[in-house]
């Protein structure tokens, strides 16, 4: 059952977004909504595959879990981290797979999907497209009010993107909340 949408004063939901930082043997969740310009934080998890298992296996995995975290926070939007650049082709190769997954999982719930490149949710987070990864971790816990870092890396990097998505449609002058 998906959390309870509280409506802002004039009787709009919040507009909730899933980010998802894509990857194979690791991919992150999470699921933040906005309402009246503050973020709020509905969850985050890490779907873990293992090198061993057939990849056919380790993407129905994703898919399964991605279906179940779409589906728990009904996002109106997801945004994935949309640039890959490896040195290792193999390694673009399974991102890639694991990117188009979370596509095709959003868009059979028709659930818009929106790409950032790492450069972008620095700039969006920290204010400068060459911040670490600390900063980012720290502005995502600030942002979202909580004290406890996320999962790992990979949650704190999904988090990233909500936010990083909130912030474009600001810009865009885009409604808080809905």
């Amino acid at each position: 059952m998906p959390p309870v949408r509280t409506p802002n004063q004039d009787g709009a939901p919040p507009f909730r977004v899933v980010g998802v930082d894509p990857g194979v043997a690791n991919l992150g969740l999470g699921a933040i909504e906005e309402l009246r310009r503050e973020a709020r934080l509905l969850g985050s998890e890490v779907v873990v595959t293992r090198p061993s298992t057939p990849q056919a296996e380790r993407l129905l995995a994703i898919r399964t879990a991605v279906a179940a975290f779409l589906d728990a926070h009904r996002p109106d939007a997801v945004a994935i981290e949309g640039q890959f650049f490896h040195r290792q082709r193999e390694v673009s190769f399974k991102v890639g797979q694991a990117f188009g997954v979370v596509l095709l999982t959003a868009a059979e719930r028709g659930v818009p999907v929106f790409e950032y490149g790492p450069m972008q949710v620095k700039q969006a987070l920290v204010g400068t497209g060459r911040a670490q990864k600390a900063q980012v971790t720290f502005m995502v816990r600030a942002l979202l009010g909580t004290s406890a870092a996320p999962a790992n890396h990979h949650a704190s990097d999904a988090l990233a993107l909500a936010l990083t998505h909130l912030h474009s449609r600001r810009l865009a002058g885009e409604p808080s909340g809905r």
